[in-house]
């Protein structure tokens, strides 16, 4: 799914809207996220299930990718996808909380990340060639990764759930109140934990920086610099598989050392280095090895970061609000930061979004080193 938009516009020539709508439903479909994983608040027996259930519906629409011929519902299944993706993560953050000790999750979940990307160092590089040799095979991958997705079902059910999982009992509320209780809950929390907004601020100038320059690179790689599959398969996700296979137990060590404001400052900053390198990758086409490379390492950083903060800011409450509200800040940025970009690219050029790039991840952080000063302060006090 991360190559879609490219292969898309090389394949399909898709509009320069239809990238900045691919580009924006992976995080708009955060907004809708949340609703999957609602019901969980009251029934924690629906853990399994409510995964279980998420993987069906999300690889279910990629089977019919070889009979597909409007690229328009080819996007409406990437967003079907994307919500699914997101809407399970509450859950198995809650999950982590109930069956594993802080320690252990933290290094569960770094592991399981460097075994999710272990795919990504050497997948993309093998489809780069196929879909150079043959451009129409592309559909068929979908397909592929879908039955691969939906034999997960089995493993998925035989997760262990912990016997802490209490039905509230709280009677079933209105429509209404069902549909506003995600955004309540995340406001009501945001008002009243101003150390988990500080967070939530950087991150979102952090994230923005990342989303605005994404309408502008499917066009950069393809127009300007050229690429083959084989050579994005190569930079863009083997560089960048890389990266995070090998730094991801190093941020979990350090995300034990550092308080979580220092640690995501530390990510932004790679962050706005990342833009710096794919502008000078116009140049010196090796530097977009680099530039994904240290992509891949701050992305392992990130992730950890993203995932985590929820359980962290959470201590020994519910965390599936804090991590609610971490995906319903994705989708608020999805809404204006994409769209963003795409108006800049189409006023100036791909260089000039990347530095706006960059400099949301400056201004994120500077507010998040900030914000880790004062942390040490109220703590050493």
């Amino acid at each position: 799914m991360a190559m879609l938009a490219v292969i898309l516009y090389k394949e399909m020539h898709i509009t320069p809207f239809q990238i900045t709508v691919i580009i924006a439903l992976k995080p708009i479909s955060a907004l809708f996220a949340p609703y999957w994983s609602l019901r969980i608040y009251r029934q924690k027996d629906r853990l399994i299930s409510n995964i279980i259930y998420a993987a069906v519906l999300q690889y279910t629409p990629l089977l019919f990718f070889p009979w597909i011929t409007s690229s328009w519902l080819i996007i409406l299944a990437f967003g079907i996808y994307m919500m699914l993706n997101r809407g399970v993560m509450p859950t198995w953050m809650e999950l982590f909380k109930r069956n594993m000790p802080p320690v252990t999750r933290e290094n569960t979940f770094s592991y399981g990340s460097i075994v999710e990307y272990l795919g990504s160092v050497i997948v993309p590089v093998c489809l780069g060639v196929l879909l150079d040799t043959y451009g129409f095979a592309w559909n068929w991958l979908f397909p592929f990764a879908a039955l691969l997705g939906l034999c997960s079902i089995y493993f998925l059910a035989q997760i262990p759930l912990s016997a802490d999982t209490t039905t509230t009992g709280e009677d079933l509320k209105p429509l209404k109140f069902q549909l506003t209780q995600p955004m309540r809950f995340s406001w009501d929390l945001l008002v009243q934990r101003p150390d988990f907004t500080r967070f939530q601020i950087g991150f979102m100038l952090g994230g923005g920086g990342l989303m605005v320059m994404q309408p502008a690179l499917p066009p950069f790689f393809v127009d300007v610099l050229q690429l083959s599959f084989t050579q994005m398969g190569i930079a863009v996700a083997a560089f960048k598989g890389v990266g995070f296979v090998l730094t991801a137990p190093f941020w979990a060590k350090l995300f034990r050392r550092l308080n979580i404001y220092y640690f995501s400052g530390i990510v932004t900053a790679l962050a706005a280095l990342f833009p710096l390198l794919l502008i000078s990758s116009q140049y010196y086409l090796n530097l977009l090895c680099v530039a994904y490379l240290i992509y891949g390492v701050m992305q392992a950083g990130s992730e950890l970061s993203w995932h985590m903060s929820g359980v962290v800011f959470a201590k020994d409450s519910d965390s599936t609000v804090f991590s609610s509200t971490n995906v319903l800040a994705v989708g608020i940025r999805g809404c204006f930061f994409p769209f963003l970009g795409s108006f800049l690219y189409s006023m100036t050029n791909a260089t000039t979004v990347m530095a706006a790039g960059a400099i949301l991840c400056v201004l994120a952080t500077h507010s998040l080193l900030t914000s880790s000063r004062s942390f040490e302060r109220v703590k050493s006090t």
